[in-house]
């Protein structure tokens, strides 16, 4: 008789966790394959510290199949998924396209950088979301530290504007500050100017979602630091030369992070099931209704919150976590092993690293002051992390010690990036073919001088599935966070040598979703 097959597509905290507990369930009982973009799995909420230089980026990645074992990983990205069928259609990372049948899905595909309608931010920010946007984010802010001293736009150089002041942008602020004033410390600027940083929200204060006790210990680490605090106020407008902000004031800068929050992965919208601000429906069992063999979990999911009857639980890690462990027992109670139980959350708390021996954490709801709120933070990473423990602690204590290298690797380009894609943990790759058959072309953004120059894609042509290509989004943009951009002027034929970089899943009219992985 053969074994059932179960199909699980996403490893971010949900499928890892999913894929982990499945394994020790079912005990080879059950055809357990993962399906992720990457063979590793991100814990992200150290992502701030591999931008600011404190962590190498693999310390912040798990490998799926040194961790996961009984568990066939498919290196891919869902481009469809057939329920009436039972297949999941894939694209590999080399553009191949395969077919995952399944006796039970899971859906954990996770969430993309939330997009608004404000003109110029899909052309000049950039999200921070994936390892490849960390990468990009640290050798960026290194850049313009070091062309600041000579350039005659110094001191717009030298700004940064993060907006949202949630978990991730209150994280990035606080290191980014404290990154560049450690290299302003190194390299005095001539005119003894320092680094500017700009924290916006519309929110009324810092960290919304936490106790206001916390939320103000971080709010006066910030502004101790320099960093300029600013609630209620937005960017209405971006440019090359810098933001509008809802207050109207003009700010130059050619760095800006968007850390608004996430919306669910577009994937899910195509599923053709009932959804909640963009979020998969399912009921306390994590189950879809009418399809008892789908399951969906984290961000890609709503489910609900059976402490707070008529709402669901936000789209973070911790539920993300504790979503995949439930799922997985209810997948094995649907194979007959053990009982399946709904899914109850109890608030553990928050933790927030604000850098050097500051943080804001209520473990359990109780909020905690100074350096113990640093310590007990750093303890919950640890803990939480599912390997690579004993490296992490050991950059942290070298980071304690010792100066952090402030260089550029040159790893990944601005148009590796862009703020608009349904695939964050993926750097655009020049060359490499579409991914899937119903793939757009899209076109890549014009690199900064100093850089290698990306070929902008055509605006008309073939598609994979004979149709028409839509128009190439990002050509010749100029985004804040380099030297001027030349103006390439309209898009040209694509160099025969040269394939378009990974194309995104069909776009599909986004149903925004609020949430602060």
């Amino acid at each position: 008789m053969s074994r059932p097959r179960i199909v699980i597509v996403g490893a971010g905290f949900a499928g890892y966790r999913t894929a982990r507990t499945l394994s020790r369930l079912t005990r080879h009982k059950a055809e357990i394959t993962l399906l992720n973009p990457t063979d590793y799995f991100l814990y992200l909420p150290l992502l701030p510290q591999v931008a600011a230089g404190i962590l190498e980026p693999r310390r912040v990645t798990v490998s799926l199949s040194g961790t996961l074992p009984g568990v066939r990983l498919v290196l891919g990205e869902a481009d469809g998924i057939d329920l009436d069928g039972r297949t999941v259609r894939y694209t590999d990372p080399e553009g191949g396209v395969g077919t995952l049948p399944y006796d039970r899905l899971v859906i954990a595909v996770g969430s993309v950088n939330k997009l608004l309608p404000i003109p110029g931010v899909a052309e000049h920010a950039h999200g921070f979301r994936g390892l490849p946007e960390a990468l990009y984010l640290r050798d960026h802010v290194t850049r313009q530290m070091e062309l600041a001293g000579g350039a005659k736009d110094g001191a717009a150089r030298r700004t940064f504007v993060v907006v949202g002041a949630g978990y991730t942008g209150t994280e990035v602020a606080a290191h980014g500050q404290m990154y560049t004033d450690a290299q302003m410390r190194r390299r005095p600027q001539r005119d003894g100017a320092r680094p500017r940083w700009l924290l916006l929200d519309v929110a009324p204060r810092v960290l919304p979602e936490m106790d206001e006790r916390l939320s103000r210990t971080a709010d006066r680490v910030l502004r101790e630091r320099g960093v300029d605090v600013r609630m209620g106020t937005s960017v209405k407008e971006a440019t090359r030369d810098g933001v509008l902000l809802t207050d109207g004031e003009f700010v130059e800068t050619r760095t800006l992070v968007w850390c608004v929050g996430v919306r669910p992965d577009p994937l899910v919208e195509g599923v053709g099931q009932p959804l909640e601000r963009g979020r998969l429906i399912v009921d306390p069992y994590l189950q879809v209704p009418g399809r008892p063999e789908v399951f969906a979990c984290g961000d890609a999911a709503a489910v609900p919150d059976l402490n707070d009857p008529g709402s669901f639980t936000p789209m973070t890690a911790q539920h993300a976590w504790r979503h995949g462990q439930v799922a997985a027992r209810n997948v094995a109670a649907s194979l007959g092993i053990g009982d399946r139980r709904a899914y109850r959350h109890r608030d553990l708390g928050f933790v927030v690293d604000l850098g050097g021996a500051k943080a804001a954490a209520n473990p359990l709801g109780v909020p905690l002051p100074g350096p113990l709120a640093g310590v007990v933070t750093r303890g919950y990473h640890l803990a939480a992390m599912p390997g690579n423990r004993v490296r992490v602690a050991a950059d942290w204590l070298l980071d304690s010690v010792l100066p952090r290298q402030a260089v550029q690797l040159g790893l990944v380009r601005s148009w590796s990036v862009p703020l608009d894609t349904a695939s964050p943990e993926l750097a655009r790759v020049p060359g490499q073919p579409e991914r899937g058959p119903d793939a757009s072309a899209r076109g890549l953004v014009a690199d900064r001088p100093g850089e290698e120059p990306a070929k902008s894609a055509a605006s008309e042509g073939p598609t994979g599935n004979g149709g028409t290509a839509e128009p190439a989004k990002r050509q010749a943009k100029n985004q804040p966070g380099g030297e001027p951009v030349r103006n390439l002027g309209p898009a040209k034929a694509p160099d025969p040598d040269t394939a378009p970089g990974p194309a995104k899943r069909p776009d599909r009219p986004a149903t925004p979703a609020e949430g602060d992985s």
